[in-house]
C-alpha cells in the first residue's frame, strides 16, 4: 500500500519552516542568551555571607511543642540553642575524615555542586532532595529556607560556587562541621562532642567520629537518645566501612573500631517535660515534615498528652520503682494511656527515669516492638471463639494435655526421631488442674491448658487477624506461631496492646494511636488536625462479653482473690495480666470506657526477673495510677452483654460438660418442659456421656450439627484421653437414661396463668392530671403473684414484689403522660406463670 500523500496545509507548512529555519534557529539562541545573561546578572547581585560569623545565618523561627489544653509548654526546639565554634586545627582527624566519608565522599576532588542531585532536584521541582555536596549543604543548613522551590535552588548553585571561590575545603568543611545540627539545641560538632561524650572535637576516638558522622542525616531519628539506638549502631557501623573502603583506616583499626564500646552521657534533663513522649511526637513530625521543617519553620503543635495524668504517672512510676527493681529484680518500667473513644495518647512514660543512661532510660520501652505479651494475648483469642460462636459459659477440660501430633497423649514420642522436649504440654502458673472449666473462668484465671484449647478452637490465622484489626501491627503470619502463641508467643508493643484494649473499652470500634491534635505554622495556618477515624472491628457483643470477663472479680478471684490489685470497689474496671514463661515481661493491661492503661516492667537488656507473675509485680503500680486516673475521668459503666438463651446450644456450649444428649425439664413439676414454660424454670439436662469438647461439636462450626466422625481431628484422641482418664476417676456413672421424665410439664398451662383482677381507680372514667390515682392488683387463679410491674406508655414506672401489689401515682408527675394513655401491668405467680394487663387512661390536662 502507498503511503498516504501529505495534505497541502502540511506542504505549506514544511515550505515555511524550511524557508525560515536560520531565522527560527537564531531566535532560540538568542533566548537562550538573554535568558543567561539574566541568569548571570541577577546571580552577580546575590551578596556572598560572611561566613566567619554566623550573625548573617537565615532567620530561624523554633517549633514548640504543648500539651492537650496548648498552654503547656512541653518542648522547644531551639530552646538555650547550643553551639562551640571550633577552629579546623582542633577538630580529631578522624571526625573529618568519617564525616566526608558518608556524606560527600569526593568532596576534595569534584566541584561545589553534585549534578545528580541537581538534576534530580530539578526533575521533580524541589521535592526531592539527597546527593548535596557538603558546599551545598553548608549553603542550605546555614543561609537558606527549605521552601521548595526553584529559585531557592538556583541561588544554593550560585552560593555555592561563590563560596567554593572564596574559601578552601577544608574551611567549607570546617564550616560545614560548626553548623550541623545534631538534634534539638545541639549544633556543631563542639558543642555535640561535649554533650554526648563529655570530651573536645579534637580527642574523639574513632568510634565516637563515627557516631558524629551518622547522627547528621537524620538527628531525630538517629537521636542517641531516642528508639532507634540500634539503626544508629548500624549507621555508625556504615560510616566505618566507608573509611575503609576509601583507604582512611586499615582493617585493623576498623576492627577495632567496631568494637569499640561507647557511652553517651545523660541527656540534660532542663526544658523538656514528658521527654519519651516528645521525642516520639519530634519523630512523628520530622517523618511527616522533614527535619528541616522541624527545626526551622517555627510550628506550634498542639499534642494529645493530658499532662495532668502524665505527672500521675511519672510520679508513680518513681514512687514503686525502687522496690520493684529491689524486690523482683525488674530495673525498668513504662506505662502508656490512651482514650479509647479517640485514640488519643494521654500519657507516656517510656521508662523509669529518661536520663539514667546506665539502665537505657531514654529507650521507650512503651514502643519497643519486641516484647512477649505473655497471656494479655488471651482476650484476642477468646474473642475470635465467640466470633465463631463458642460463649463465655462454653466448657472445657483442664487438664494435663499434650497438643503435639508427633507425641502420645501423654506426651511420649511417637517416633525414635522426636525429642520428647518436642511434646507440648503446658501447664497453668499454679501447678493446678481443675477439671471442666468455663471460658469465662478461664479467662478471668488465666488459666493456661484451656486457653490452648480455645486457640486451636478459634483457629489461629483467624485469631492472628483479629489481633491485626484492632492494632496489633508487629504480628507475623501464622506461619511463625504455634498453639504458644495464646501465651504469649509473638512479639508486640506496649502502645499497640493498649490501643488494642481500647477496642474492648470501645464496644468494638478501633481508634487509630494519635498524638497530635493540631499544627499551626508560623502565620497561624492550620496544616494538620486531629480527624476521627473510627472503624468497627469486632462486634460489639463480642467486645461487651470480653469486658464482662475482664471486669468480673467473682471469677478471677480463685486465682486473685477477692481484693486484688485488679479490683476497684463502685468502677467498672476491666483488666488482664500477663507473665512470661521466663519471667522476662510482666503486663498489666486495664480500661475503663474512657481510658485504657497499659504497664510493663522488666529489663531493657531482656534478663529475666525473679519469679513472680505481674498480678504481684506490676499489677499494684498499674493499680495506683488507675487510681488516679479514675478521679480525673467520667465515671461510666459498662455495657453489658445481651442475655442468651443456652437451651438451643450444643451441651458443652451452655456450660454443660457431663454429656451431649441433652433434653430441657421444667424444674417445678419434674417433667419435660413445654412452649409454656417459662425461661426462669428451665433447666437443661443432659444424659451422662462425658467427652472433649471435640467429641461433641465441629470446631468450625460450633452452633451446626455435632461431627460424624470426630476422631478424624489430629487434636482429639490428644484432648479425649485424658478426659476418659478423669472421667474413670471421679467414678462418673454414664450412659444412665431411666432419669429422663416421659411426660409433660403440666404445672404451666393456661388454665394456671394468673387471671388479674385490677382494683381501685375507674380506668373506664377520664382523671385529672393532677389526682392521685390507686391500682391495687391481685390473682383469683391457684398460684400466688410473686411479681408486678407498672408500665404508662411502655415506659417503667414502679415494679411491687410482696404483697399489697398496689400502684399509687399522680399522672402529672409522670413526663410522658399524655391525653390518652395505655396503662399495662406485668405480673408472674409463683411459678413464674405470666399474665398482662391492659387499659387506656384518659387523663384532663
Amino acid at each position: 500500500m502507498a503511503p498516504k500523500k501529505p495534505s497541502p496545509f502540511i506542504k505549506k507548512q514544511l515550505h515555511f519552516l524550511s524557508r525560515h529555519k536560520k531565522t527560527i534557529f537564531l531566535f532560540f539562541v538568542g533566548c537562550f542568551f538573554l535568558s543567561a545573561g539574566a541568569f548571570l546578572l541577577w546571580a552577580s547581585f546575590i551578596p556572598l555571607p560572611d561566613f566567619n560569623t554566623f550573625k548573617d545565618s537565615k532567620v530561624v523561627e523554633s517549633t514548640q511543642i504543648y500539651d492537650r489544653t496548648g498552654k503547656i509548654l512541653l518542648y522547644d526546639v531551639h530552646q538555650n540553642v547550643q553551639r562551640t565554634v571550633v577552629p579546623f586545627e582542633d577538630i580529631s582527624p578522624w571526625l573529618k575524615k568519617a564525616v566526608v566519608s558518608i556524606e560527600d565522599s569526593g568532596f576534595y576532588t569534584h566541584g561545589p555542586i553534585s549534578y545528580t542531585g541537581l538534576a534530580r532536584a530539578i526533575l521533580f521541582l524541589g521535592t526531592r532532595g539527597g546527593g548535596s555536596t557538603i558546599t551545598q549543604q553548608v549553603v542550605k543548613k546555614t543561609f537558606l529556607t527549605d521552601d521548595k522551590l526553584i529559585t531557592r535552588k538556583l541561588k544554593e548553585i550560585v552560593l555555592s560556587f561563590k563560596l567554593e571561590q572564596a574559601y578552601t575545603k577544608d574551611q567549607i568543611l570546617g564550616l560545614y562541621l560548626n553548623e550541623i545540627p545534631y538534634g534539638g539545641n545541639i549544633y556543631g560538632v563542639g558543642q555535640a562532642s561535649s554533650a554526648f561524650f563529655g570530651v573536645d572535637p579534637k580527642d574523639l576516638t574513632l568510634a565516637e567520629s563515627a557516631y558524629l558522622a551518622a547522627i547528621p542525616n537524620a538527628p531525630t531519628y538517629y537521636s542517641p537518645y531516642g528508639n532507634h539506638r540500634d539503626k544508629l549502631d548500624e549507621r555508625k557501623n556504615l560510616v566505618l566501612k566507608q573509611m575503609l573502603d576509601l583507604g582512611y583506616i586499615d582493617n585493623t583499626t576498623y576492627q577495632q573500631a567496631l568494637t569499640e564500646k561507647v557511652t553517651f552521657l545523660p541527656r540534660q534533663s532542663t526544658g523538656i517535660k514528658a521527654p519519651h513522649f516528645v521525642e516520639w511526637v519530634k519523630e512523628y513530625l520530622a517523618n511527616k515534615y522533614g527535619e528541616q521543617a522541624v527545626e526551622e519553620n517555627g510550628y506550634k503543635v498542639i499534642t494529645t498528652l493530658d499532662y495532668t495524668l502524665q505527672q500521675k504517672a511519672e510520679d508513680v512510676i518513681a514512687q514503686y520503682g525502687p522496690s520493684v527493681e529491689k524486690n523482683y529484680n525488674a530495673k525498668n518500667m513504662g506505662l502508656i494511656a490512651i482514650d479509647p473513644k479517640t485514640g488519643q495518647v494521654l500519657a507516656m512514660v517510656g521508662s523509669r527515669n529518661y536520663f539514667d543512661v546506665q539502665n537505657q532510660g531514654n529507650f521507650n520501652v512503651t514502643l519497643a516492638a519486641n516484647r512477649q505479651p505473655g497471656s494479655t494475648f488471651k482476650p484476642f483469642v477468646y474473642a475470635t471463639a465467640f466470633m465463631k460462636g463458642y460463649t463465655p459459659e462454653t466448657t472445657v477440660f483442664d487438664l494435663p494435655t499434650n497438643f503435639s501430633t508427633n507425641c502420645d497423649a501423654h506426651g511420649v514420642p511417637l517416633s525414635p526421631n522426636i525429642k520428647p522436649s518436642d511434646c507440648y504440654m503446658p501447664v497453668n502458673f499454679d501447678g493446678k488442674f481443675l477439671g471442666p472449666v468455663s471460658l469465662r473462668d478461664a479467662l478471668a484465671q488465666s488459666r493456661n491448658v484451656p486457653s490452648v484449647k480455645v486457640l486451636y478452637l478459634a483457629g489461629l490465622n483467624d485469631s492472628l487477624n483479629t489481633a491485626k484489626k484492632m492494632g496489633v501491627t508487629n504480628l507475623g503470619p501464622a506461619s511463625q506461631y504455634g498453639l504458644t502463641l495464646v501465651l504469649g508467643g509473638g512479639e508486640v508493643s506496649l502502645i499497640d496492646m493498649t490501643s488494642a484494649y481500647g477496642v474492648f473499652a470501645n464496644d468494638g470500634v478501633r481508634n487509630p494511636i494519635q498524638s497530635i491534635l493540631s499544627v499551626e505554622d508560623k502565620n497561624g495556618n492550620i496544616v494538620e488536625q486531629y480527624q476521627p477515624s473510627s472503624e468497627q472491628v469486632i462486634p460489639s457483643e463480642v467486645a461487651r462479653k470480653i469486658t464482662n470477663i475482664l471486669a468480673d472479680n467473682v471469677a478471677r478471684t480463685p486465682e486473685f482473690g477477692a481484693n486484688s490489685a485488679l479490683y476497684f470497689p463502685n468502677h467498672d474496671v476491666a483488666v488482664k495480666t500477663g507473665t512470661t514463661n521466663d519471667y522476662r515481661d510482666v503486663w498489666t493491661i486495664g480500661y475503663t470506657p474512657d481510658i485504657a492503661v497499659g504497664m510493663w516492667a522488666g529489663n531493657n537488656d531482656n534478663s529475666p526477673m525473679q519469679k513472680n507473675i505481674a498480678g504481684f509485680i506490676i499489677a499494684p503500680v498499674w493499680h495506683a495510677f488507675m487510681e488516679e486516673a479514675l478521679k480525673l475521668t467520667p465515671d461510666e459503666h459498662f455495657i453489658p452483654p445481651a442475655p442468651e438463651d443456652l437451651t438451643t446450644l450444643p451441651a458443652p456450649l451452655a456450660g454443660i460438660w457431663q454429656g451431649g444428649e441433652k433434653y430441657i425439664i421444667d424444674t417445678v413439676s419434674g417433667k419435660l418442659a413445654t412452649p409454656n414454660t417459662p425461661e426462669e424454670t428451665k433447666k437443661v439436662v443432659v444424659v451422662p456421656d462425658v467427652h472433649s469438647i471435640l467429641y461433641w461439636v465441629n470446631k468450625d462450626n460450633p452452633l451446626g450439627p455435632p461431627p460424624v466422625n470426630p476422631q478424624n481431628d489430629p487434636q482429639f484422641n490428644l484432648w479425649e484421653t485424658p478426659v476418659r482418664e478423669w472421667v474413670a476417676k471421679q467414678n462418673i456413672k454414664e450412659g444412665d437414661r431411666s432419669g429422663i421424665p416421659t411426660t409433660y410439664d403440666d404445672v404451666h398451662v393456661p388454665a394456671t396463668a394468673p387471671n388479674l383482677s385490677v382494683t381501685g381507680s375507674d380506668l373506664t372514667q377520664p382523671h385529672n392530671a393532677n389526682e392521685v390515682l390507686n391500682l391495687v392488683v391481685a390473682n383469683t387463679n391457684i398460684y400466688p403473684l410473686k411479681k408486678a410491674t407498672l408500665y404508662i406508655n411502655g415506659q417503667f414506672v414502679e415494679e411491687k414484689d410482696s404483697e399489697p401489689f398496689s400502684f399509687t401515682f399522680t399522672p402529672s408527675n409522670i413526663p410522658y403522660i399524655s391525653t390518652n394513655n395505655t396503662v399495662s401491668i406485668v405480673a408472674y405467680d409463683s411459678i413464674y406463670n405470666k399474665a398482662v394487663f391492659t387499659a387506656q387512661l384518659a387523663v384532663q390536662q
